[in-house]
């Protein structure tokens, strides 16, 4: 699987949204290798958005084609500035990955002090943290090309049972586990309406 991370500070919404249904209704019904997307507009006005393809190839033949240049030349005016763009071919997934079921998702941008490291020791940790956090759906990780940063995309059933669920866990040894694998803190997406295609 080959993920492409685009993340941005967002000064119209309203015509990123628009844009995004117009790529899903015109665009996606002849773009081959295309698996599906996540995103959304946090509530300071950041864009983070997740899309999936079969492979790098799929991703690269759809953004020469044509059409998907026009729609971007005018979806690119929804932004405050260049957004920002992570190709990832390195993707990890937990619970399964994304789901569509999710009422909130949330995004963790980090960079890893030992990225081999901690993509074990999260495996380890599924089974303890499906017991620890029931309200976590799925997740994906998408490898940033320096190896050391990473997009993760944490799928959950609502905003209050993970805000409830955060504040009883906040000291447990898991949690704080994964927080000293970051080499500096992490930037948090909050998608409160998140989109899936």
């Amino acid at each position: 699987m080959f993920v492409q991370v685009i993340e941005g500070k967002v000064k119209d919404a309203d015509l990123l949204l628009r844009q995004t249904d117009t790529w899903v209704a015109e665009i996606k019904p002849s773009v081959k290798g295309y698996l599906g997307s996540t995103g959304g507009v946090t509530p300071d006005g950041r864009s983070v958005w997740i899309a999936r393809f079969e492979s790098k190839e799929a991703a690269e033949a759809n953004s020469s084609n044509d059409r998907q240049g026009a729609w971007w030349n005018e979806t690119a005016k929804a932004y405050d500035g260049e957004p920002t763009f992570y190709d990832c071919t390195d993707i990890d997934t937990m619970f399964g990955g994304g789901s569509n079921d999710a009422g909130f998702v949330q995004v963790i941008e980090g960079r890893a002090k030992d990225p081999q490291s901690l993509r074990d020791r999260m495996r380890e940790m599924e089974t303890g943290l499906r017991q620890e956090r029931p309200d976590i759906l799925g997740m994906t990780i998408a490898w940033h090309p320096d190896g050391v940063g990473f997009t993760q995309a944490v799928y959950f059933k609502s905003e209050a049972e993970t805000r409830t669920a955060e504040k009883a866990t906040e000291s447990s040894e898991m949690r704080q586990e994964f927080m000293d694998t970051f080499r500096e803190t992490p930037t948090f997406f909050d998608l409160p309406d998140p989109r899936f295609d």
